[in-house]
């Protein structure tokens, strides 16, 4: 029993119409690569699925271009006039955009403000003034951040400057009072002012005091 009759009308279902696009488009590529093997045909196919997918094929003996000339020249029509015009219009317009730019930044700097009358300079002055104030507040900004960031450093560095200075001293301190019975203290007069420091005494040299010297006899000019 063979199979009924399709007809040939568009599917509403979306699901069913994919389906069945991605279906055909298998088959009639397939019957190109065979056409183009049975019968040495250059063939070429285009197609556009309703979801606007990109399909094609050309046989391997020649190129997309080369049909699409063969094409117009068989044909005697021009595919590109067209395209080409409107891309030429195209042009045109970004031709006249990038003109009218170039003419507001020479203006923004001074230049060719004789044709412009009196309400277009107020307006070019107004801009301009809007414009110096960003930038203002811009500068502003990164002047203040580069202040924070210097002030960061300059904290971070007296931090570690003030751990150095108080591993030093509590060095100092901890070897002084392991040895405090190898020290004498000494009372010297600095800048007018006594001041008294310890003064370490070997334990091979003989006992400063048993020679008479005490530590009121030590003095530095």
């Amino acid at each position: 029993m063979g199979r009924g009759k399709i007809e040939i009308k568009r599917i509403e279902n979306t699901t069913n119409r994919q389906v069945t696009f991605s279906k055909r488009r298998a088959g009639i590529i397939k019957k190109a690569k065979e056409l183009t093997i049975l019968c040495d045909a250059h063939v070429s196919l285009v197609l556009f699925s309703s979801t606007h997918k990109f399909f094609e094929y050309c046989s391997p003996t020649t190129t997309m271009k080369k049909m699409i000339d063969r094409y117009q020249q068989v044909t005697g029509t021009n595919l590109w006039d067209s395209h080409y015009e409107s891309m030429q219009k195209e042009f045109n317009k970004l031709k006249e955009k990038n003109e009218r730019l170039r003419k507001s930044i020479r203006q923004r700097v001074g230049d060719e403000l004789d044709e412009l009358n009196h309400a277009e300079l107020c307006g070019l002055e107004q801009n301009l003034s809007e414009a110096l104030k960003k930038i203002r507040l811009a500068l502003d900004s990164k002047i203040k951040r580069q202040i924070d960031t210097y002030k960061k450093k300059i904290r971070s560095a007296e931090s570690n400057r003030n751990k150095v200075f108080r591993d030093a001293q509590e060095e100092f301190n901890c070897t002084f009072e392991e040895s405090e019975e190898d020290y004498e203290s000494m009372l010297v007069m600095r800048n007018g002012n006594p001041q008294l420091f310890p003064i370490r005494v070997q334990p091979t040299h003989p006992d400063l005091h048993e020679r008479g010297f005490g530590c009121h006899d030590l003095r530095l000019g």
